[in-house]
């Protein structure tokens, strides 16, 4: 069962339902951790690249569990952040995106394993810039993409190694992904929100 709530500047009531909490969250990101290095055979030549903005934390905590289970490895140095702003395609139909710092880890990306990580999987036009983006930086030898939620609607050939939570969603409806470390202290969940 949803709650009504409204969005500052939206009158139109929103009836909002979460499908991830914070324990949840945690248990998808530690399964996801667990299915990389399988994936990879372990941690060598492994680089996660966070896609801003609530990519590169989740790739944070990531690289955290993958630390936790394969001891004698740097999560901070086998982390990245990978800025995909002015490779979208949609920059001249949507609001301006203030452009964030790329960070590529002390190695580079050259030779290596690229998960790329982000929050919502939905049309796949992110991580087609997100490729984009990487081919200028250098070349991995594997790029592999973890998500949190995958809510279906591709527009492009993309699909996603890893997933948290497949949740199919109406386009009208809305995914949003909330994380203490980009909205503040406690918050931590994943909710749809629709029109009430």
């Amino acid at each position: 069962m949803g709650i009504e709530a409204t969005v500052a500047g939206d009158s139109a009531p929103k009836d909002v339902r979460t499908v991830l909490s914070g324990a949840d969250i945690d248990r998808v990101l530690t399964r996801i951790a667990h299915e990389i290095i399988e994936a990879n055979k372990g941690t060598t030549d492994l680089v996660l690249m966070g896609i801003p903005s609530r990519g590169f934390p989740l790739a944070q905590r990531l690289a955290e569990r993958i630390a936790a289970a394969e001891p004698g490895i740097d999560p901070v140095a086998m982390t990245g952040q990978l800025d995909v702003t002015m490779y979208r395609d949609d920059l001249r139909h949507s609001t301006t995106r203030t452009p964030v710092p790329t960070r590529l880890p002390e190695g580079g990306i050259d030779g290596k394993v690229v998960v790329l990580v982000d929050d919502v999987l939905y049309s796949g036009r992110t991580i087609r810039a997100a490729l984009d983006a990487l081919a200028d930086l250098g070349r991995p030898r594997i790029v592999r993409l973890a998500v949190l939620v995958d809510r279906g609607h591709r527009e492009l050939p993309i699909r996603a190694d890893h997933v948290g939570k497949n949740l199919p969603t109406a386009t009208s409806e809305k995914v949003r992904v909330h994380l203490s470390e980009t909205d503040g202290a406690g918050n931590n969940e994943v909710v749809i929100e629709a029109r009430a």
